[in-house]
């Protein structure tokens, strides 16, 4: 774990402590906020999710094709590979091993491109998590909201569920990409104080 995370839990008690030392008569609205949660339920990680399902299904099944080729090239090959004249079965095993290289080739690429896209997609997603957190955060009065390095927390400060309806209610699929636009206040959800 990186010193900078391992540094937040420590920073948000410093923050705490000076707070409720400058306002000690003023209340502190603080809340936590499990994001592991939320990028397993929101409906913009699912959203995200199928759009890669999408992207990369067509070369998911011509690997499953082509792997199921070569599976029954082989077994042709060990049946017939007895009856074959020499020169025909070093024929058929050259074939056999290229196309072999080539499928090992295109898996590969297939990984790799699955991996990355998936790294760019997830992190679109976080940043597109963190940015609601903040602006529900700040349309409910939170002085203060954690996430991970929480050791404990009483359920009463977790605002999880809220974000999540939050999310909910928003469409399924991330905005474009442009300048960062100041995001509207979201409306109060039931139960909010």
């Amino acid at each position: 774990m990186s010193t900078y995370l391992r540094s937040i839990p420590f920073l948000a008690l410093s923050l705490c402590g000076l707070m409720v030392s400058q306002q000690a008569s003023a209340e502190i609205k603080i809340g936590y906020v499990d994001f592991q949660k939320l990028m397993t339920e929101a409906p913009q990680v699912k959203s995200a999710m199928q759009a890669l399902q999408n992207e990369f299904g067509p070369r998911q099944r011509e690997l499953v094709a082509m792997q199921n080729d070569l599976k029954a090239r082989d077994e042709k090959l060990a049946k017939e590979g007895a009856i074959m004249a020499e020169a025909d079965r070093a024929k058929a095993e050259k074939v056999l091993r290229d196309q072999q290289r080539e499928f090992s080739r295109k898996g590969g690429e297939f990984q790799d491109d699955l991996s990355t896209r998936k790294n760019e997609e997830i992190g679109k997603v976080q940043r597109y998590l963190l940015e609601e957190i903040r602006t529900y955060s700040g349309a409910q009065g939170f002085d203060l909201v954690l996430g991970e390095g929480v050791f404990y927390n009483k359920p009463q400060l977790d605002i999880t569920a809220q974000v999540l309806e939050v999310l909910k209610s928003k469409p399924s699929n991330l905005p474009a990409a442009g300048p960062n636009k100041p995001a509207a206040a979201p409306a109060k959800p039931p139960g909010a104080k």
